[in-house]
């Protein structure tokens, strides 16, 4: 339907615990609609509702094994999701749609166990490891006014991203 502009880190929205998700109409659609297309519009794996300035518990994933074919994987679409378990943990690299031109080495949890409700309301179990846990955990923080700089150890873990072809660090996947 349409690509939404994507809010900044000074947008007070980004720190604010999202409301959790009460009516599964046409308006939630909509924004499921436009949450996808903006995630695919800025090359993005995930994208939750307050990234576009909307205060809800809404997130949109879409992942697959081949980077090359990343719009050809898996859409995970998710109301109200609460981690209900978590296995290991290990530091990876992240960016943000929300922190363009920045990416930290953050820890997370290597496996994680996901509940909420579908687009329809109906309840959705999922269980998801290696990158994929990571986007979860990541778009899941933005539902509770968290960024992964929160989750990164040390400022000198934070780092300014060239394009690829610039520098030497080269492009990160921003979730």
């Amino acid at each position: 339907m349409a690509v939404r502009p994507l809010v900044q880190t000074n947008d007070p929205v980004l720190r604010q615990r999202a409301q959790r998700v009460t009516s599964f109409g046409v308006a939630l659609q909509s924004l499921i609609t436009d949450m996808v297309d903006t995630m695919q519009a800025q090359k993005g794996v995930g994208l939750a509702a307050p990234q576009i300035g909307v205060s809800q518990q809404v997130l949109v994933i879409q992942f697959s094994e081949n980077e090359k074919d990343a719009e050809r994987g898996e859409l995970y679409i998710l109301c109200n999701p609460k981690i209900v378990r978590r296995r290991g943990e290990e530091p990876e690299t992240e960016g943000c749609l929300s922190l363009p031109g920045f990416a930290g080495e953050v820890p997370r949890a290597t496996m994680v166990t996901v509940k909420g409700q579908d687009a329809e309301g109906k309840p959705v179990h999922i269980k998801a490891h290696g990158f994929l846990a990571r986007i979860f955990q990541h778009e899941i923080d933005h539902l509770y006014g968290k960024l992964y700089i929160d989750r990164v150890e040390s400022a000198e873990k934070i780092w300014r991203v060239q394009p690829a072809g610039e520098g030497d660090e080269g492009e990160v996947e921003s979730l």
